[in-house]
């Protein structure tokens, strides 16, 4: 949010610095992230002077040049080229000195600097008006009046305005300061807890009257829980035209483009008093009648925008008796704006429900500066002021009468806060005594009046408008913040405290996985657990009717709680591919949600995806990809940190692998992965291979029991011994594996197959393993005998169990 200045210095007298101003509505929790600085017209005319031509003569190197002697005010007359037809001695001119920056029409900056134009030395420039931003002319210089003093900076005749904003940001339990009055409001309090005792000043309504009743609107409001009050009042006689200097820098200042006067009022009075208002022109208001009411679902309806939406029966629209007119709280409609043949209107000013207005802005993704407000929960009271303020302000800007009396239907008053606050829990929740006196000060300039006051509390009334405090611990916050949370002292003592927590708690486990993947190049991610529901089309194994919807939703896009963790990855490889970063190795522990026919379900899971080369490029590596075996060693790595070694593989089950293994303990599956399909890949324009895995965090959890065993390392020799096998081609390794560990369990350490040969000079049907088998023994050094007993049995079950032979 964007507050001018200039603009809150219209509400309370400050000459504070902005910088001292800044701080203290940070202290207040109204946090400036920012202070930038404006001006009606860019670069502020600085460097541009007031000068007076003393000498005007033809240039003799050029027909259309004229070379002028110029007195700046310093008493050292100048020598500047002119091309100008109208430049005569005598004119008093605005000049660019040296180095001063102009700007052209696109805003591009250019520096005067010193010259020679066609040989004749020129020492800065006489300006046209659309040279220094003050109009469009450029058939001559600009003269100004005789009587300006030469020296004087151009800015101060042309009354050029400097502003300071803050850019705020601003929470969103704080409805309450989305206006500059508000903000004046806040910083009130504030300073009045500095001692700086000042008023606010709030804009004069007292001139407001009816000037004569020739234009009655009939309004007819037929939900009062949709809008509970709701004000209208009609000006006829208006001229459309753009709004004057003042206005117009105004909305500037704060990032706003101008319209014409009418719009720019509206703009200008919501973000003065955080009353959203609406222009109607009368004229195309059928039957003079407003009614505020929902429509029948289906209804079609274009808004200004020129966009034709489909209304909900449950969005509130202001219509009159052929059909709506505007999306009430959000958006007008084309058909019924102001334009520059409008001469009369009819403005509006509501309270309308917070939670109707959001879910009619979200549900047709509309966002503007009126829902922002309406949505959050505006002031009831101000309602018929900010009406009676706009009328006025369009009448100075605008001209025209008002023609009619006030509507303003309030059935059943929106009525303040009760709070009772406890002086114990003041103190038990700050952690410092504040004195009574100080309390009601501060609740005092909140505008919270004290009702009842004992000596153990206060009975206090909070005005509607603070709608973020209902509670007694509200109130103890705002105490807090105007006291300032600075103020608060710190004792010397040091609490702490030391809980029984298990080892292997989910935290601990993370840590320690997160600190080994990273140490494997892994980043971390985290992904958003909303999501679009269609991409459970993707998957067989993922149900529509699974889906976890979103009530109110931020985006259709965002709807649904995810089923699986994928393709929050897969967007993660998407978008990082798309910014030339092809080479990830990413993990994330997050969740997956289902509505299952039992119940809701939420599970955790750890994801890692892998997708590009192994290595980042380099001069003395030769790039090659992740393959499937690499992928598979970072996942038996965990299992292993882990201490999980009990483990079978399973075929796959899951349908969005095109190849892969399910690994389990017993009969739970804890891990998938596998190269991902296609066809998946496809759908999020990925080109390269994916490799992802999902381990079922809540299984694995369970399997880890956090028993550390160790084995001191041997001092004796390991000894290596290979064989080249001659074996069936459906005979695996596993099987090889398997039963040279049944025939040595306690000195054969390690089986490897390093090599794996297919093709000529073997018989039909057979391949050729090249096995390597490491023995070892803890307590001595093994013997050539001992060894070669031990490869005898078992090559000799090798040969039983598998047929293989020695090559």
């Amino acid at each position: 949010m964007r507050i001018s200045y200039n603009w809150l210095k219209q509400f309370i007298k400050l000459d504070w610095k902005s910088e001292e101003t800044a701080a203290l509505l940070t202290d207040l929790g109204l946090e400036v992230e920012g202070v930038d600085k404006f001006e009606s017209l860019k670069g502020g005319l600085e460097g541009v002077v007031v000068g007076h031509v003393l000498t005007c003569a033809q240039h003799p190197n050029a027909d259309r040049l004229r070379i002028t002697t110029v007195d700046l005010g310093d008493g050292i007359p100048v020598q500047i080229v002119c091309g100008a037809p109208n430049v005569a001695a005598g004119q008093k001119v605005p000049v660019a000195t040296i180095g001063t920056t102009l700007y052209d029409k696109e805003g591009n900056a250019f520096q005067i600097k010193k010259g020679k134009i066609r040989g004749e030395e020129s020492h800065g420039m006489i300006c046209a008006e659309d040279e220094l931003g003050l109009g469009e002319g450029h058939d001559g210089i600009l003269v100004l009046h005789e009587d300006l003093k030469p020296g004087t900076p151009a800015s101060k005749i042309f009354n050029i305005e400097s502003d300071e904003v803050f850019e705020i940001g601003l929470t969103p339990n704080r409805a309450d300061a989305m206006s500059h009055w508000g903000v004046a409001r806040d910083l009130r309090a504030g300073l009045s807890q500095k001692n700086v005792h000042t008023e606010l000043i709030t804009p004069s309504v007292s001139n407001f009257r009816v000037d004569k009743r020739t234009l009655k609107m009939d309004v007819k409001v037929e939900d009062n829980k949709l809008a509970p009050r709701y004000c209208g009042v009609t000006i006829t006689g208006i001229t459309v035209k753009p709004s004057p200097a003042w206005l117009q820098n105004r909305l500037k200042a704060i990032g706003l483009t101008p319209k014409n006067n009418i719009v720019d009022v509206t703009n200008y009075v919501l973000h003065e008093l955080g009353q959203p208002l609406h222009a109607f022109d009368a004229a195309k208001i059928k039957g003079n009648k407003v009614i505020v009411k929902t429509v029948t679902a289906g209804t079609k309806f274009t808004t200004l925008d020129d966009v034709e939406r489909t209304l909900h029966e449950e969005d509130l629209m202001i219509c009159d008796e052929a059909g709506p007119m505007c999306i009430a709280g959000v958006f007008g409609g084309k058909n019924s704006g102001v334009t520059e043949g409008t001469s009369s209107i009819f403005l509006e000013s509501a309270y309308f429900n917070p939670v109707s207005i959001r879910k009619t802005a979200k549900r047709h993704g509309l966002s503007t500066d009126a829902s922002f407000r309406f949505e959050r929960g505006i002031d009831p009271t101000i309602t018929e002021y900010a009406l009676k303020r706009a009328a006025l302000l369009i009448q100075e800007t605008a001209g025209g009468e008002i023609t009619s009396d006030i509507t303003d239907i309030y059935p059943k008053k929106i009525e303040d806060n009760q709070v009772v606050v406890n002086f114990a829990n003041v103190t038990r929740v700050i952690g410092q005594e504040l004195s009574k006196e100080t309390i009601k000060k501060i609740l005092v300039s909140l505008d919270i009046k004290i009702n009842t006051m004992s000596d153990a509390g206060l009975g206090l009334v909070v005005p509607a408008y603070r709608v973020d405090v209902t509670r007694e611990i509200d109130v103890i916050e705002e105490i807090l913040r105007v006291y300032g949370y600075n103020n608060i002292s710190f004792t010397q003592k040091l609490n702490a405290s030391i809980s029984n927590s298990a080892r292997n708690e989910d935290y601990k486990l993370q840590n320690i996985i997160g600190a080994q993947m990273v140490s494997l190049g892994f980043n971390e991610m985290m992904a958003n657990s909303l999501t679009t529901p269609d991409y459970v089309k993707l998957s067989e194994n993922l149900k529509e009717e699974f889906n976890v919807m979103m009530l109110n939703p931020l985006s259709s896009d965002l709807s649904a709680m995810r089923q699986s963790l994928l393709f929050s990855a897969l967007e993660a490889v998407s978008f990082n591919i798309n910014r030339k970063r092809a080479d990830l190795k990413l993990f994330e522990f997050g969740k997956t949600y289902h509505k299952l026919p039992s119940g809701y379900d939420e599970n955790k899971h750890l994801t890692l995806t892998v997708t590009g080369s192994r290595l980042a490029e380099s001069w003395s590596y030769t790039q090659k990809p992740v393959d499937f075996f690499m992928f598979k060693g970072y996942i038996n790595l965990i299992l292993t940190r882990l201490g999980i070694n009990k483990t079978q593989t399973q075929p796959i089950t899951n349908d969005v692998f095109a190849e892969g293994i399910a690994i389990a303990v017993g009969t739970e599956t804890i891990v998938e992965f596998g190269t991902i399909k296609k066809s998946i890949l496809k759908h999020f324009d990925i080109k390269q291979d994916v490799f992802f895995a999902d381990f079922n965090w809540g299984a694995i959890i369970k399997l880890v029991t956090g028993k550390i065993k160790y084995v001191e390392i041997s001092k004796f020799p390991e000894v290596r011994r290979d064989l080249a096998l001659l074996v069936d081609q459906e005979v695996s390794f596993e099987s090889v594996y398997s039963i040279a560990k049944q025939t040595e369990k306690s000195l054969l350490k390690d089986v490897s197959l390093f090599d794996v040969y297919e093709g000529q000079n073997l018989p039909e049907g057979k391949k050729s393993y090249a096995v390597s088998f490491t023995l070892q023994d803890s307590s001595k050094t093994l013997t050539d005998e001992q060894i070669d007993k031990i490869m005898y049995k078992i090559r000799q079950n090798l040969e039983k169990e598998t047929g293989a032979q020695l090559r």
